[in-house]
């Protein structure tokens, strides 16, 4: 149990650390940003469903318990987002987002890391391999996660450095959703597992893909694909592992 709690919380520490990426649009620009992200988005959402399809859920018996589960943790994405009026925001901001916002987003980003946090920890306790596939399903997705939501805080008002203060605080957060996840222990992996192979459909689904139809060209979308074809077969790879 050590092992997993030692992996456990490297991992969630190597994911709170990737929120001080989000300093780099000041480097490298917008136009050029927006061109990276989108195909980085579609390797993100290709990990998250690779890692639902493939480790995740082939983990726990495929019961009708474990569907609604699943469907379970789909529901409470969606209610997290609609009762803090959150959207999540993966390109750079606009002039649109105000102040307030800025604040609600981190509330919301609190909330989405603790649920990251969640499930590396659920998929340490069901292997070594698992949590390690998770890991890196939910680095891919912190990239431009982060990036967009220190745009958000930079619009909202706050100076460069204290977006990347408060950027990092909320990031940690996953650490005390691994801890959950590894005090509850294996008695509820019957329920978590499944439950957070929903919220990782929910964020694929609902949040990664439709970013992708914003860039329609035949050359974007077929390179997309693509992309996203990588990262399911990413996820792939690591079954050699378990």
């Amino acid at each position: 149990m050590f092992e997993v709690w030692f992996y456990s919380l490297i991992s969630v520490f190597i994911v709170s650390a990737i929120s001080l990426i989000g300093i780099i649009p000041l480097a490298i620009g917008e136009k050029r940003l927006r061109t990276l992200l989108i195909y980085m988005i579609s390797f993100s959402a290709g990990t998250l469903m690779g890692d639902v399809f493939i480790h995740l859920i082939p983990s726990v018996p495929l019961t009708l318990e474990a569907s609604y589960y699943i469907i379970f943790g789909v529901v409470v994405s969606l209610i997290v987002e609609k009762i803090i009026h959150w959207r999540h925001c993966h390109l750079p901001a606009t002039k649109t987002h105000i102040h307030d916002f800025a604040y609600m987003n981190l509330i919301g980003d609190s909330v989405h890391n603790f649920l990251d946090g969640l499930v590396i920890g659920v998929s340490y306790l069901v292997s070594i391999p698992v949590g390690f596939a998770s890991t890196i399903a939910v680095i891919f997705h912190e990239i431009p996660q982060e990036i967009g939501d220190f745009g958000v805080l930079l619009r909202g008002g706050f100076s460069v450095r204290k977006a990347l203060i408060l950027n990092f605080v909320t990031a940690l957060t996953a650490v005390l959703g691994a801890v959950t996840a590894l005090t509850l222990n294996t008695d509820f992996t019957f329920f978590l597992v499944p439950f957070a192979a929903g919220g990782f459909i929910y964020i694929a689904g609902s949040d990664l893909i439709p970013e992708l139809h914003k860039e329609c060209g035949t050359a974007s979308s077929i390179i997309q694909i693509l992309i996203f074809i990588l990262g399911v077969l990413t996820m792939s790879s690591l079954l050699v592992f378990e």
